[in-house]
């Protein structure tokens, strides 16, 4: 852990010596991910700012890191900080260049979902070295490099064990191969299959259980076009595939395309991972099963009470977990969101 700033001290010249970013000063690159809806909260260049808080996410183009953004810059702007929201665009070089146009802007803190849990470490230390405390949402710092001050995400393991225990009540009696379609750069992704593999692999070790047997695991890089065309492969290299488990929605509605053009919509069942609007709405029409969910604006309102714990010189814990639930269409009818 790195000697840092007495973090009373730290505040007093933030509020000092922060330059305010407006929507026009933030970093172009991310526009095109999230249709030029990027930016700092309402009321930007005020001059009663106390400062702006930088968040690079892992991609705009999925609508639950633009609900982390959303949740993140509503509760920041209560409290008188400014988010400005860039998209890493799962490129972790185009990241550690957002981090380092961050401190060269004086930000107050930054916030990451990690492009490579490993590979981000030299971007944080940068950070850490200019005084500039970094906490991450979602996905995990994975690395020894850099020192993240708080990591708030969903209980992805939890969430994982979830997933297997639907698969095993969907599969339990009879059996099936399945297919996952993983996200392995990033560590929340890699802590939902490891849940589920747990609890496959705790049914398919009792007595005369009807085997579940994981067939294929496949990197659908939490898109829906690259879930699509894994999934295309894998229907062909395993025709009596039973059912996929998708990392999350995009890699799910990706997959249950691919199923509708093979004409295997029937045969395959697909568990995915989110609970996003457009996941919820499959779940609803019946194109998905269900969903572990998540609750990106809590993740992001949490990471936002967690920085200002810290400017506060408050203790902040190392990991908030928030626990996800199953949702099924039975869930789905009686969601206000999509009425």
């Amino acid at each position: 852990m790195m000697i840092k700033v007495h973090r009373y001290l730290f505040g007093l010249l933030l509020v000092g010596a922060i330059v305010v970013v407006g929507c026009g000063d933030a970093n172009n690159d991310s526009s095109s991910a999230s249709g030029g809806d990027n930016g700092s909260a309402a009321g930007a260049g005020s001059e009663e700012s106390k400062g702006t808080i930088g968040f690079s996410a892992l991609t705009l183009s999925n609508p639950f890191f633009k609900v982390i953004a959303d949740s993140m810059t509503e509760e920041a702007a209560k409290h008188g900080y400014e988010v400005v929201v860039v998209s890493g665009d799962q490129d972790v070089k185009k990241q550690s260049d957002q981090i380092d146009d961050f401190i060269v802007k004086g930000v107050s803190a930054i916030v990451l979902n990690p492009c490579d849990s490993k590979s981000i470490g030299q971007a944080i230390k940068k950070a850490n070295a200019a005084g500039i405390p970094v906490f991450t949402n979602d996905i995990k710092f994975d690395g020894n490099d850099g020192d993240v001050e708080c990591h708030v995400a969903t209980d992805n393991h939890q969430g994982g064990k979830l997933a297997g225990e639907a698969m095993v009540k969907l599969l339990g009696e009879a059996g099936g191969k399945v297919l996952i379609v993983d996200y392995p750069d990033v560590e929340s992704c890699q802590l939902r299959t490891k849940g589920f593999h747990e609890v496959l692999g705790a049914h398919n070790a009792k007595d005369g259980a009807a085997k579940i047997e994981v067939v294929a695991t496949l990197n659908g890089k939490g898109a829906r076009d690259v879930g699509y065309s894994v999934a295309k492969d894998a229907i062909v290299a395993h025709p009596d595939l039973s059912a996929i488990f998708a990392i999350n929605d995009p890699s799910a509605l990706g997959a249950r395309t691919a199923l509708e053009e093979a004409g295997k919509q029937d045969q395959v069942t697909i568990i995915g991972f989110d609970g996003a609007k457009a996941g919820k709405e499959a779940i609803l029409e019946g194109k998905i099963l269900c969903d572990p969910i998540q609750f990106p604006d809590k993740m992001g309102r949490t990471t936002i009470e967690m920085i200002l714990k810290y400017f506060a010189g408050d203790d902040v814990p190392e990991e908030v977990l928030i626990p996800s639930k199953l949702y099924y269409k039975e869930d789905a009818e009686k969601d206000p969101e999509l009425k």
